[in-house]
């Protein structure tokens, strides 16, 4: 185990380690939401899509993160970065692109909302505005209805380290640090908040040391290890569920592509450290470990990238032809309607 994946015992839990089989499928999913991450940047250049915010370099957090947790029961506040975390929830690769593709039948905000930011209830996936950080409040808002209610259920939100520099995360940890609730911050730390470096964004050392000033524990885990932050995330769940309150995990993860496809990283990123950034890649990550630990061969590897090839190709094929909503619908659900009994 990691000395990063140490840190999550000192919350006082015990995870049940994931199996080789889950540890694959894990992998299965992150290849399947990279294909569709650069398709979407595809359509992007291509006229078809709308702005996109990648999630290559954070594939390995997101979905061990979610694995993690009981999707039956537990909520997810998302942010515009949760290509991963999303398909771990069990969004399909065409509901995703018609999102982006503003196509009729978008679950998510019938094609009115910037991509991936509308509710999905069958997920569980929460709405949430495109102003940084405001997630933070209304997740510690769930969370307290839970506690009030006295469901058995965690609430985790994801932000980024930009989001950790606004006001609206002060005042949801301290909210949470005091009435002890039970959610789960967790932070994708990619060091930069669009172009501003984290030594500019903060003083201290780690986004995870500001825990302590809120009464709870916080936790740093590389995010590109898979089995790291799933025991992390599991032992902050436990945590939340036995009624000791919240955690904040950081894990540290790579931006792999500008901050959106309206982005050029080039300009405040030294061609040395987009170089680098090819390290820390968690699908190759991922791949590797597998490989090494004889969980996966070169064949079955190749197998999984074919597969996820196709399903993009067959959702892409299938949305594309796909009409766009009516325009004379673009009022519903925005105005009531008197004559149908509306006040």
């Amino acid at each position: 185990m990691s000395a990063t994946a140490n840190k999550s015992s000192k919350l006082g839990t015990t995870s049940p380690p994931l199996s080789g089989e889950r540890l694959v499928e894990l992998y299965r999913t992150m290849v399947l939401s990279r294909y569709l991450d650069e398709r979407v940047w595809l359509l992007n250049r291509q006229g078809k899509a709308a702005i996109a915010a990648s999630a290559q370099g954070h594939e390995a957090a997101q979905v061990a993160c979610i694995e993690a947790t009981d999707p039956s029961k537990d909520h997810y506040l998302t942010y515009y970065r949760q290509f991963t975390a999303m398909m771990a929830l069990g969004t399909k690769p065409e509901e995703m692109l018609r999102g982006f593709l503003a196509k009729d039948g978008d679950p998510m905000s019938a094609a009115r909302q910037f991509p991936l930011h509308g509710a999905h209830p069958r997920v569980d996936l929460f709405n949430f505005s495109n102003v940084i950080a405001t997630q933070l409040p209304q997740a510690a808002g769930v969370a307290l209805a839970d506690k009030l209610r006295g469901d058995d259920a965690v609430t985790i939100v994801f932000f980024g380290d930009g989001a950790a520099s606004q006001g609206d995360t002060h005042e949801a940890m301290n909210f949470a640090g005091i009435r002890k609730l039970p959610i789960v911050f967790f932070c994708e730390n990619n060091r930069y908040a669009i172009s501003v470096p984290l030594n500019k964004q903060m003083a201290v050392d780690t986004v995870a040391s500001r825990a302590a000033g809120y009464g709870f524990p916080g936790v740093q885990v590389d995010g590109t290890d898979v089995v790291a932050v799933y025991e992390a995330t599991q032992a902050a769940v436990n945590r939340a569920r036995a009624g000791d309150g919240p955690t904040l995990i950081e894990v540290s993860v790579e931006r792999l592509q500008p901050h959106t496809t309206d982005d050029d990283h080039t300009r405040y990123r030294s061609p040395e450290d987009i170089a680098q950034m090819a390290n820390k890649d968690p699908v190759k990550i991922t791949s590797e470990t597998l490989r090494r630990r004889d969980l996966l061969t070169e064949a079955e590897d190749e197998a999984i990238h074919a597969e996820a090839k196709r399903r993009v190709n067959v959702a892409t094929d299938t949305v594309d032809a796909e009409p766009y909503p009516d325009t004379e619908t673009m009022f519903d659900h925005v105005t009531s309607n008197r004559d149908e009994g509306g006040s």
